[in-house]
């Protein structure tokens, strides 16, 4: 049989003949496309009803002691798909306690972390393991996890997927650790029919890398580096995974691939393409690809390295295209921390320092001014970083939304609020950012995981009751989270 860990809620029914245990009033509640003054209800980790003001309220929940926000927004907590959490084995780069913690305190509530850098890699269910036990009484909110491929471990791939993970990710080109080796196109044409077997989805990154014409020299220079990693190796890993989608599709098999950390706008044609042949391929970005552009990124300022690049604006802006087209199909961090001594922010070598951007706590935020300044709703961006991460790690119907019977994860955001980037507000471990001193909009003011108030005033508050969030299968079953 297979179960949900966190819980299977009802949505069609939702109890409201109960006595709720409390209630948030806002002028504002995101509900789906719209914003509304409406109650929301709270019992037993669950939203039990979503009343809008002149509504008639039930007998069962007219005492329930309802708070009022104002106009402050009342969102559904925010789900990241994409973050390196790096535990167990490289708690000096981050760990779940302080992972977690700044998660929450950007309005996230679900993350769901991937296979690597953690030592061992998430490749068997004797690694998975290893993880979970590390993890106890260290969780703010709730977590799950994706397993990896590499290609020595193949044919482990049906134990760790009915050890819980929500799906599996490899890499096209080196992973920046040894210990994650690259697939190939012939592994990933015997990983794509187990994977549809299950149902679930299988995440790549896609650079295929190719020699250059002549030796770039990076050094300190971003522009060089930039020229390092072209918008090509992205776009070629794209194009290939189109077709061993179509090879399958041919043999009667439906997978579902998935493009992280989209940098290339120059892919989104060949993602739009495959989807009209019928194709399952998605793809997400990510707020350093969105906010940030590489005319005004310094030589030597090694916290904007990642792979692959940030690149220039008029790539940006065709980003933000894509989006809002349905191309991309959501936003997650991909917080992927070190320490500041692998970062050489000191030297401001480029080529040296590892690649990875730091903004797990910052992502509400920054995709909210820049998003608000383009005219973009509130609403619109919950759906990007709520509903639809959600629905893609299989988590459709119990986090993402506010609705009767969804988790109660739930964030008071303060849209209006201007504030500056500082260090000395980090809660993750590492306390160092490229975004330390912009100027943003949009504070969360409190945040909730299954009704259990968690940080608030900027700081953490109450005992981490996050829990592991395990799909776990019987042999050659998908995930129904309805059961």
């Amino acid at each position: 049989m297979s179960n949900l860990d966190i819980g299977n809620p009802d949505i069609d029914s939702p109890d409201t003949g109960s006595s709720a245990s409390f209630a948030l009033h806002s002028q504002r509640v995101v509900v789906d496309t719209q914003l509304l003054a409406a109650r929301v209800y709270v019992q037993d980790e669950k939203i039990v009803a979503v009343i809008a003001d002149g509504d008639a309220i039930p007998v069962a929940l007219q005492n329930v002691p309802v708070e009022e926000l104002g106009s402050q927004v009342l969102m559904p907590g925010l789900v990241d798909t994409h973050v390196h959490v790096n535990e167990p084995g490289r708690t000096e780069w981050e760990g779940f306690n302080t992972a977690t913690s700044a998660a929450a305190a950007g309005g996230i509530t679900t993350v769901v972390d991937m296979p690597l850098n953690c030592s061992p890699v998430t490749t068997t269910a004797a690694a998975l393991q290893a993880k979970l036990d590390s993890l106890q009484g260290k969780l703010w909110i709730d977590t799950g996890f994706w397993g990896g491929v590499v290609p020595a471990h193949i044919d482990q791939l049906p134990a760790l997927l009915e050890a819980g993970v929500l799906g599996v990710k490899s890499f096209t080109i080196h992973s920046g650790i040894d210990e994650f080796p690259q697939v190939t196109a012939a592994d990933m044409r015997r990983v794509i029919p187990v994977l549809a077997q299950y149902e679930v989805p299988y995440l790549i990154h896609a650079e295929l890398e190719q020699p250059p014409q002549q030796p770039v020299r990076i050094g300190h220079s971003y522009q060089s580096f930039l020229a390092s990693r072209p918008r090509s190796w992205e776009n070629n890993a794209v194009a290939m995974m189109v077709e061993l989608l179509e090879e399958a599709k041919s043999r009667g098999v439906n997978g579902h691939l998935h493009v992280v950390h989209l940098s290339s706008a120059d892919a989104i044609p060949t993602i739009v393409q495959a989807r009209a042949q019928g194709l399952r391929l998605t793809s997400e970005s990510c707020p350093h690809y969105l906010t940030l552009f590489a005319e005004t990124i310094p030589d030597g300022k090694t916290l904007y390295k990642c792979c692959p690049p940030i690149r220039e604006d008029e790539n940006r802006q065709r980003l933000w295209q894509g989006l809002a087209e349905g191309h991309i199909d959501f936003i997650v961090s991909d917080h992927s921390p070190c320490t500041p001594e692998l970062k050489h922010i000191d030297s401001g070598n480029i080529e040296k320092a590892w690649g990875g951007i730091s903004s797990l706590q910052f992502g509400l935020a920054l995709i909210w001014t820049e998003a608000h300044q383009r005219g973009y709703s509130l609403p619109q961006v919950v759906d990007w970083m709520a509903r639809r991460p959600a629905e893609f790690a299989g988590l459709g119907q119990s986090k993402g939304r506010i609705a009767a019977g969804y988790d109660a994860d739930l964030v008071v955001f303060d849209d209006a609020h201007h504030y500056t980037v500082r260090a000395e507000d980090i809660l993750y471990r590492n306390k160092i950012t490229p975004y330390e001193g912009k100027a943003v909009q949009g504070r969360v003011e409190r945040t909730y995981v299954r009704g259990h108030q968690v940080f608030a005033e900027g700081a953490m508050v109450g005992a981490p009751l996050g829990q592991p969030i395990l799909h776990r299968r019987a042999p050659g079953q998908a995930f129904d989270e309805s059961r």
